[in-house]
């Protein structure tokens, strides 16, 4: 089961007006620094949580079909299932009817079912999935609570900004932080 995201969140949860205003900053001088923190603390927390934002395109690569039929999907909230394609042993696509699919996607892990799929003729990565997932297109569909985490992140992360360059962020979590995103947290056995 591996990830590839096909189509980037076309903006971010927090706008760079609400993290200068939470840092009481008025110049314009840390905005590319600011831009990146905000990025990297919507990808920590998106790998934390295991949740999508802002609306994203990704695919799903599978070996095979689960032998129950529910295939769990990882990414979430999913939003709709684009495409299925599965390759034959020539390596030629063949696209899988949504017709008589089911999905629940606000599952964690979300999961949809498909009646009677073809089996994959590739032995390694044989069937795609393509699918939207996130909280919706615009920051005010977030939950406040995971925009206040991103807030306190990006506020530690730019305390600590003559420590550690941008790329090697982010150099720690703030106190608080794993409170705020322990109800989002997938929870595994």
């Amino acid at each position: 089961m591996t990830y590839a995201q096909t189509n980037p969140p076309v903006a971010e949860p927090l706008t760079l007006a609400e993290v200068k205003a939470h840092l009481r900053l008025d110049g314009a001088d840390e905005d590319a620094l600011l831009a990146s923190l905000i990025r990297t603390a919507r990808e920590h927390l998106e790998r934390e949580t295991g949740l999508c934002l802002i609306a994203q395109g990704w695919r799903l690569y599978l070996d095979g079909w689960p032998k129950d039929g529910v295939i769990p999907i990882l990414k979430s909230p999913v939003q709709a299932i684009q495409s299925v394609t599965v390759y034959d042993a020539d390596g030629a696509p063949v696209e899988v009817s949504l017709e008589d699919h089911l999905l629940d996607g606000q599952a964690r892990p979300a999961r949809l079912w498909l009646r009677h799929p073809p089996a994959p003729g590739q032995a390694l990565n044989g069937i795609e999935i393509d699918f939207s997932a996130g909280f919706g297109e615009a920051a005010t569909d977030v939950p406040d609570t995971l925009k206040r985490a991103m807030t306190i992140h990006v506020a530690h992360m730019f305390a600590f900004r003559g420590v550690l360059s941008a790329d090697q962020q982010p150099a720690g979590v703030p106190d608080g932080y794993e409170r705020l995103i322990a109800p989002f947290r997938m929870r595994r056995l």
